[in-house]
């Protein structure tokens, strides 16, 4: 069995997709609006890296932008120049938090999440893929470009935009839930405005300490009245447990986790199925990966996740992470760890899976 080893702090790529005019850019400025006290690097459309602070005012990004002089992300550069573009956001003195590939509204988002399942950087790890869907012209856009279907399926979490340019909403999203891979979430948006937490791990506000950001500067925008906060239209739940969890049992409660489930984060103690170490978990969508990390502290171990989702029912999944908790950790062994280290970075089991959710590639 492949054993996990824990190393430096890896920023995750998250890769914005969706065909012209769906709505990326508005999404990414809205990701500026409200990252907190996160700092956000991208790689935009057919340009180079660059570096986007969280107070930064959104739509800057013209003016800070490095020409790649060719055509769509995806045929422009390979995996190797992909990484001279990330290797100037993933270096430590950048402080970058996440990564943000929006790509060209032509782009092929299978060969781009092939092309960072390439990277040989070992500062970035894969973040999932956000497919972005204009709702007003769902039925236009699949008429001219079919491989949207193709491209639903391939998403971690599909964000369906301008809902409230059409008066077939549900019929939209019950288009865009038939196509989507029943793992995979999805989200519905006006102006792109999705909880970051859906995407990355946003800073507290405590850490911003001396830095004024973008949700300062507009405290009195209408949108920040209390009945237009993202936060009323989603349901959370915290987890804790002091009793390590089962891999078994948690692999089987993560396969089966319901639709409206968006995101799951937070640490698992796996006990005596490994002594060493803690595993962050990161799920968006259907996308899920695991981060062996040394616990900071052997005296305080604890399993501690959060639950984001939309119409969710916390009491029974409270219930469904309780019966994780594994009672009989003296029986142990290193295969009850099999299907979690598939899903942790370099395992290749873990790689395979990702690609292969990728396929069919159908040519015609």
């Amino acid at each position: 069995m492949r054993q996990p080893s824990p190393g430096h702090r890896q920023i995750p790529v998250v890769v914005l997709a969706g065909f012209l005019g769906s709505g990326k850019t508005t999404l990414l400025n809205h990701l500026l609006h409200r990252s907190g006290g996160s700092r956000i690097g991208a790689i935009v459309n057919d340009f180079g890296a660059i570096e986007i602070d969280a107070m930064a005012v959104a739509g800057a990004l013209g003016d800070s932008t490095v020409s790649l002089g060719n055509g769509c992300l995806c045929c422009a550069v390979d995996a190797s120049e992909l990484d001279s573009y990330l290797e100037r956001l993933a270096r430590p003195d950048a402080g970058i938090d996440v990564i943000v590939i929006e790509a060209s509204g032509l782009a092929e988002p299978q060969e781009l999440v092939r092309m960072l399942l390439a990277s040989e950087h070992p500062g970035i790890v894969y973040g999932g893929l956000v497919e972005v869907v204009d709702a007003a012209e769902f039925d236009d856009t699949r008429a001219k470009h079919p491989e949207i279907d193709r491209h639903i399926a391939l998403a971690d979490l599909v964000v369906v935009n301008k809902l409230d340019r059409t008066d077939d909403r549900d019929r939209v999203l019950g288009l865009v839930h038939g196509l989507a891979d029943r793992a995979a979430a999805v989200v519905p948006a006006t102006y792109g405005r999705i909880d970051p937490e859906f995407l990355f791990d946003c800073k507290p506000s405590e850490e911003r300490i001396g830095q004024l950001s973008f949700d300062d500067l507009h405290h009195a925008d209408a949108e920040d009245s209390h009945t237009g906060h993202l936060h009323t239209a989603y349901d959370s739940l915290s987890f804790v447990s002091e009793v390590p969890l089962d891999p078994r049992r948690l692999m089987q409660f993560l396969d089966s986790r319901p639709e409206g489930l968006y995101r799951i984060k937070g640490y698992v103690d796996f006990g005596a199925y490994d002594a060493r170490n803690r595993y962050g978990v990161h799920a968006v969508g259907r996308f899920l990966r695991f981060f062996p990390e040394l616990w900071p502290a052997p005296d305080d171990r604890l399993t501690q996740l959060v639950l984001i989702g939309s119409g969710i029912d916390a009491s029974a999944l409270h219930k469904e992470l309780e019966a994780c908790k594994s009672d009989a950790p003296h029986t142990a062994d290193e295969h009850g760890m099999w299907g979690v280290l598939r899903y942790v970075q370099g395992s290749e089991d873990e790689t395979d899976e990702l690609i292969e959710t990728s396929e069919p590639f159908d040519e015609t």
